[in-house]
């Protein structure tokens, strides 16, 4: 069983359809763990335990009779703080918001419901999601399970945290400034920023926010694998209600399946941004790797663009983001 906690999410739940292992079961082995490692960790600031276990049990019974709910059928999940969950609260680390407690669920939390997931707890961020740690007045500091002493990075930090560990078999977070892909780097885990709009916000947010979207400002899956990601995008994507009328969403297939029929640009310097000499010694080995499999690589290949205007700009549009989340008294 030492294996079963990180396991992907895909394989947990093939195990639960072939009976391997209970929704039940594999829920209290996650329970389990977060009760065990999550003191040193502080990754799973809100429990959900008592309804998650309904959930499972009614999960079991359902496959008794034939019945799969979706493609995570009693697979346990967490979520990051920041996502409504009708019962539990959602702060963004604001003191402020200590007692805001969500009415219904984000549109992203009741895909993953009806995907057959089991949700089970909330995992840590900054004050407003807005840095790359995960410390705030409300739950304290996150660390990283590797080195406790560290930072697993932010602002999904506490989801990053709980899927390395294995207390987890699945996240989603959000991301404006590498709030998914940088914690998922700190972690050695997986993260996707989706293409702006593809995955509905509605119901990540504060209460005072407007629902109008930020162009950088995106949601999106985390895992323990590349495959994982694909599978929770399918599960998360899409129009909301209210847009479904206007558009649909058709994902194309890949292009290609086979690394020797891609051509890869890899860029081990940039103008003015230094790269580490670990960075860049583990990017140089990928390359070579992918060379060996026959892929093509192109070191010389850049984008024709000027790269510092490039961070001016993305600077300026992640202010714009960023502050919008904050009252005139937060700001000040």
């Amino acid at each position: 069983m030492l294996d079963v906690p990180f396991r992907s999410a895909r394989q947990l739940a093939t195990d639960i359809r072939k009976k391997k292992i209970g929704a039940l079961e594999l829920l209290d082995l996650y329970i389990a763990r977060v009760e065990k490692y999550d003191d040193a960790l502080n990754a799973v600031v809100v429990r959900d335990f008592a309804r998650a276990r309904t959930r499972a049990r009614a999960a079991d019974r359902a496959l008794a009779r034939r019945a799969a709910w979706g493609p995570l059928h009693g697979v346990p999940v967490t979520i990051k703080e920041s996502y409504d969950v009708a019962g539990l609260p959602t702060t963004w680390g604001v003191p402020t918001y200590k007692t805001n407690v969500a009415t219904r669920n984000a549109v992203v939390v009741d895909r993953l419901l009806g995907a057959g997931a089991v949700l089970f707890g909330k995992t840590n961020v900054p004050l407003f999601l807005a840095d790359w740690q995960s410390f705030n007045a409300i739950y304290g500091t996150t660390n990283n399970p590797w080195d406790v002493t560290r930072s697993p990075g932010g602002s999904s930090g506490g989801a990053a945290a709980a899927l390395a560990a294995g207390l987890t078999a699945l996240e989603a977070g959000s991301d404006i400034g590498s709030s998914i892909r940088n914690p998922a780097h700190f972690c050695g885990v997986y993260g996707h920023k989706p293409t702006w709009g593809i995955v509905p916000r509605t119901g990540q947010a504060l209460p005072w926010q407007k629902a109008a979207p930020v162009d950088i400002d995106v949601v999106g899956p985390l895992a323990r694998s590349s495959d994982d990601l694909a599978l929770a995008l399918s599960v998360m994507a899409g129009p909301d209600a209210i847009d479904a009328a206007g558009w649909q969403l058709r994902l194309r297939a890949p292009r290609h399946t086979r690394l020797r029929d891609f051509r890869l640009a890899l860029m081990l310097d940039a103008p003015g941004f230094p790269v580490d000499g670990d960075v860049r010694d583990r990017l140089a080995a990928l390359g070579e790797f992918l060379r060996r499999q026959k892929a093509k690589v192109d070191e010389r290949a850049r984008p024709a663009i000027d790269t510092a205007e490039a961070w001016r700009v993305y600077v300026r549009l992640l202010r714009a983001a960023t502050s919008d989340r904050q009252t005139d008294a937060d700001f000040e």
